[in-house]
């Protein structure tokens, strides 16, 4: 399409690629400081923010060390590593749904189970290298309560097992009927 001695239209090709590469420069910029994501999750979720003294004076000492200091709670030690009833449970900090009972399963391994979240967007993945290991943790999306971990060790459909702890949870027999 460019052509000798056609100068002025190769300037303006040339500009309209530079411009478009400045465009792209600049989205890539914020998509890798995570400003774009940001402002996505800021306006497609509520998020609960609380300072650790409030989150204190609304979750027990165990409540609080797992869900705001990424603690872990003693294997076969919570309230639903074994539970069956049906329902869902919910995020301990924000009540935000979290995994279906349908979901769960039994992996032995001492920690309540899932194969998946409730709904994408639930809870968000990060990487942990806490304590000498390379995990992935789960948080809830709404408020940053630490959860557990996911592994790829677990059964169909999805092949996931998402090991979370009690303390992080509540059961939910129906919608907007949380147990204490």
């Amino acid at each position: 399409m460019i052509e000798r001695g056609e100068g002025c239209k190769v300037y303006v090709c040339m500009t309209n690629i530079l411009y478009s590469m400045s465009i792209c420069a600049v989205a890539i910029g914020l998509m890798s400081c995570g400003a774009v994501g940001e402002m996505k999750k800021r306006d497609s979720v509520d998020k609960v923010v609380k300072t650790d003294r409030e989150w204190q004076e609304v979750l027990t000492e165990e409540q609080f060390y797992v869900t705001r200091q990424a603690g872990t709670e003693r294997a076969f030690s919570g309230k639903y590593w074994n539970h069956k009833e049906k329902g869902f449970y919910a995020c301990v900090c924000c009540d935000s749904e979290l995994f279906r009972s349908d979901a769960k399963f039994d992996s032995g391994c001492g920690w309540p189970s899932y194969f998946e979240p409730v709904a994408e967007g639930a809870i968000t993945e990060r990487r942990d290298v806490s304590h000498g290991m390379i995990r992935t943790e789960v948080i809830c999306t709404r408020c940053d309560a630490h959860l557990g971990h996911v592994f790829r060790d677990g059964p169909p459909p999805t092949g996931l097992r998402y090991c979370i702890n009690s303390a992080s949870i509540r059961f939910c027999d129906r919608p907007n009927k949380i147990e204490e």
